[in-house]
This record gives structure tokens, C-alpha cells and sequence, in this order.
């Protein structure tokens, strides 16, 4: 009697370690073809181009594993899911057809319609959940609600169980050879070749994400509550962008920290930290799920009528790292030649584009989700809304962020600026966070021109953040 193949549907789990889906595709005992639909429906969150290169690189990466495992190929299609998935059962006479969930508005109604056709046509669909340490309906307050204020969800979901690691399925049958679109027929890669530099910076692949986290377990982990704030200092794990294209689970990384701080003290509130910021992406995803107009709309209502100066200019300069406040200049140029921003900085150039240039917060959400390697829905929308004040549990918008402060705080040798900055490199720490105040001879020095070399500040500190407060008075009125 032939073999009956499943399906195997890779999204957002680009691993063999700990993927639910494959580990119970494979336990069927039945051939298991593995399949990747790049969905190029128009809907408002396509990938952006840094996601892009990502993919492209994880998808060579991925296949890679599984011919070297299983002696197995990936499957690329590229389309409307449904009908390839119908296309795909028809011809190899699939009997079942396995997923990791997804949390996104769209993935949620487009999976839910699939599962649904599907099972009338007799197809078993089975998903599970391989994103998350709990599901949204999982973790909910006294009143069954969702919670809202992160500390009391972190607080509920510390009491949880977290389930064991699933193991490396030990052996998968290939499915039937099934016609493949060749990778560059994706088109993932954009025309500009400006991805070169992040080729330089990053290695997709389940291999590098767990390289990293034991890396960073083992020498970067000690003093991370207080050094993860100074970004010339390497006390962050980087594993964003492997967590948010599935090649290492939360999961994993709890259990690998909680191992850890099981064996030793010395580093018990440094652990407890960390963990708490692959929760603060947890709570994120949970807010997205029960809250799906996150990414669009304030989710304190008021902000949607705050009285933003919607400015191109402005925008473009913060865009290219041109604002004239250096440690906002070196995030966003870091940004665009790695793909990636230490998560201060972040905080830093976010608070000024809302605040001192009283641009909509969805500029900046737009313009990370474009060039961020870890660009995730849920993460950028609730990030960005916290830093505007209008979000869950966010920060009150009357925090403004004096950049030439955070910068003497948290750069206080200007390595950072200087890397990222390389006009400024002739300043002094005393002078490299706000040049304007260097005296005419340490601009000579240094071979700076103000307005020309490097430019003046786009606004004042003290004017700004007095614009920013009355306005956020108008919509408390």
C-alpha cells in the first residue's frame, strides 16, 4: 500500500529543535514534504526589505539542514496559500497538513479560513504553537481579560508551566518530489544591492541562533541589567532576528538561562533580566493577539487626535541620521548599515522623532519595519507605542528624552558615536554629544564645520520638549 505524505508548512520556525509541527509531522511515520509559500497578498505588513534579505538567507539555510538531516529539499511556491496547499494535497495525495501558529492580524484570519476549507475536505490540519512561551489566551488576569500593565502579566507568567523542549525528530522520509520554485524567483532580494553590509553583520540559520545564545550565556550574561544600556559594550544576546524567523524558540532560551541560574547565584538577577525581556515580547505578541489594530492605531484612543507637524524634511534627515544630535545620528546609521539598533538607542531616536520633531509614531514603526533585520509586528508597534505614550503600560509622555543627557550617560567615552559618526571622531567626550557647544577652536581641530561637515541640530532641546508638553496638554484636556 503507497505511503500517504503530510505536509509540512514552514512560516516562522525556521528549525528542526523544538518545532512542535515537525516533530508531530514526522512522528506519523509518513513521508513529510517540507513546504515554504511566500503569500505575496496585498495586505498592509508585507515584509520589508532588511526581512526580505533575512528570509532569503534563512530559507538557503534551512534546506541546507534538512538535506544534510533528512536528505530532504524545500518546496518554495509563491502565491495565494489556499490554492497552492489544494494544488500541492491533490497531486501527492496528501493526507494531513502541519503549522506553528502565527499571530499576526492577517496569518490569524488567512489560517483560520484554510483550516476551515481544508477539514471540509477531509484534510487533517493540526497546528501548534512554536512562538511562544504561552498562548495569549493562556496567560489572563483574575477576570479572564488580557493583561494590560506588563509588571502583574511578567508576575502570572513567571507561576506558569513551561512546556519541556520538543526533541530532533530522529528520522524523516522525503516526501515526493514536487516542483520547487528556484529561490531567486522569490525576488526577495532588492535591486539596490545595499544588503551587502548586512551580509557582514549576520549569518541566518537554527545554528547561528544557538551558537549565540550559548555565547552570550557564558560571557556576556554577567552585569547584563546594567551594561545591556551602554551600546558600545557587547552585554545584549542579539537573537531578535533569529527569534522572530523561528531559528531558535523562546523556549529554548528559558530553559537554557533557567539551567543556568539553577547551578549558580552570581548571576541571578542578570538572568531574571534578561528573561524578562523575552517576556516583554511575549506580552507584545499577547497585546497584537487581543488587540489587532495595535500596529495602526493608539491604543489609548486619545493620542489619535494629537496634534502631530507632520514634516518630510524632518523625517528624511532623521531617516538618514542627519538630525544634528549625534547619539540619535550613530542609531540611525547603525540601523541602516547593520539592520539593527541597540534597544537604548532605539528608545533614544524614537523619543525625539515623537517628541522633539512631533512626528506620528508611525513614521518611525514604518521606517523600523523596512530596515530592522528582527523587524516583528507585535514588537515595533507595542516598542513604538510605549515610547509615544499612547500604548499599553507605556512610558507617560511626558518622559522626554534629552539626547545629549543619554548620551553622556550611556556613551559617556563617545565610542559608540564615534563608530557610527566617524566626522565627529576628532571631538572630545566633552564636546562629541552636543558639538554646537564646543568651543570655535575644537571644531578646528577636529575638522568640523557645522552646517557642512555635520549638521546643526534640527530643533532645540529645551523649545522642543516645551512644544511636545503643550501639545500632550491639549489631549488630556
Amino acid at each position: 500500500m503507497p505511503s500517504t505524505p503530510v505536509i509540512y508548512w514552514l512560516r516562522q520556525d525556521f528549525r528542526l529543535n523544538d518545532n512542535p509541527a515537525l516533530f508531530h509531522a514526522a512522528k506519523e511515520g509518513q513521508p513529510v514534504i517540507f513546504l515554504y509559500i511566500f503569500d505575496d497578498s496585498s495586505y498592509d505588513w508585507q515584509l520589508g526589505e532588511a526581512s526580505r534579505w533575512w528570509l532569503h538567507e534563512g530559507l538557503t539555510a534551512f534546506d541546507n539542514a534538512i538535506f544534510a538531516r533528512f536528505g530532504a529539499r524545500l518546496v518554495l511556491k509563491k502565491g495565494e496559500p489556499l490554492a497552492i496547499l489544494q494544488t500541492l494535497i491533490k497531486e501527492t495525495n496528501a493526507g494531513a497538513l502541519y503549522w506553528n501558529r502565527c499571530y499576526e492580524p492577517y496569518y490569524i484570519k488567512r489560517d483560520h479560513q484554510i483550516k476551515l476549507l481544508l477539514k471540509e475536505q477531509n484534510i487533517k490540519v493540526h497546528s501548534f504553537n512554536g512562538a511562544l512561551l504561552k498562548e495569549p489566551w493562556e496567560v489572563l488576569n483574575q477576570s479572564k481579560q488580557p493583561f494590560k500593565v506588563f509588571t502583574p502579566f511578567w508576575r502570572a507568567l513567571q507561576n506558569q508551566i513551561i512546556r519541556d523542549i520538543y526533541p530532533l525528530p530522529k528520522s524523516i522520509l522525503p516526501g515526493p518530489k514536487v516542483d520547487s520554485l528556484p529561490l531567486e524567483k522569490l525576488y526577495l532580494l532588492p535591486s539596490l544591492p545595499w544588503y551587502a553590509s548586512l551580509a557582514n553583520q549576520w549569518q541566518p540559520g537554527e545554528k547561528t541562533a544557538q551558537d549565540k545564545l550559548k555565547h552570550f550565556l557564558k560571557y556576556n550574561i554577567s552585569d547584563y541589567k546594567t551594561a545591556r544600556d551602554y551600546p558600545a559594550q557587547a552585554h545584549t544576546s542579539k537573537l531578535s532576528p533569529h527569534l522572530h524567523f523561528g531559528e531558535i524558540s523562546p523556549v529554548q532560551i528559558w530553559h537554557a538561562a533557567k539551567s543556568i541560574q539553577s547551578k549558580t547565584a552570581s548571576h541571578d538577577s542578570d538572568i531574571t533580566h534578561f528573561l524578562s525581556e523575552l517576556a516583554w515580547r511575549e506580552f507584545s505578541t499577547h497585546q497584537l493577539y487581543h488587540f489587532p489594530e495595535l500596529p495602526n492605531t493608539a491604543f489609548k484612543t486619545a493620542f489619535n487626535k494629537f496634534p502631530w507637524k507632520k514634516n518630510t524634511a524632518h523625517v528624511k534627515a532623521w531617516q538618514k541620521g542627519l538630525t544634528g544630535y549625534p547619539i540619535v545620528d550613530a542609531g540611525m546609521r547603525e540601523l541602516w548599515h547593520t539592520g539593527w539598533m541597540h534597544n537604548r538607542v532605539r528608545m533614544i531616536v524614537a523619543s525625539f522623532l515623537i517628541k522633539h520633531l512631533m512626528q506620528p509614531w508611525q513614521e518611525g514603526e514604518r521606517w523600523f519595519w523596512d530596515t530592522l533585520v528582527d523587524a516583528d509586528l507585535a514588537n515595533n508597534a507595542a516598542s513604538w507605542q510605549w515610547v509615544a505614550g499612547s500604548g499599553a503600560d507605556a512610558a507617560p509622555y511626558f518622559r522626554i528624552f534629552n539626547p545629549v543627557i543619554q548620551g553622556q550617560k550611556f556613551d559617556p567615552d563617545g565610542t559608540y558615536v564615534k563608530k557610527w559618526v566617524p566626522e565627529l571622531q576628532g571631538l572630545t567626550p566633552k564636546d562629541i554629544h552636543a558639538p554646537w557647544t564646543a568651543s570655535d577652536a575644537a571644531l578646528k581641530q577636529a575638522n568640523i564645520v557645522l552646517g557642512k561637515t555635520y549638521p546643526s541640530p534640527l530643533v532645540e532641546h529645551a523649545i522642543a520638549r516645551e512644544r511636545a508638553l503643550a501639545a500632550y496638554q491639549k489631549i488630556r484636556k
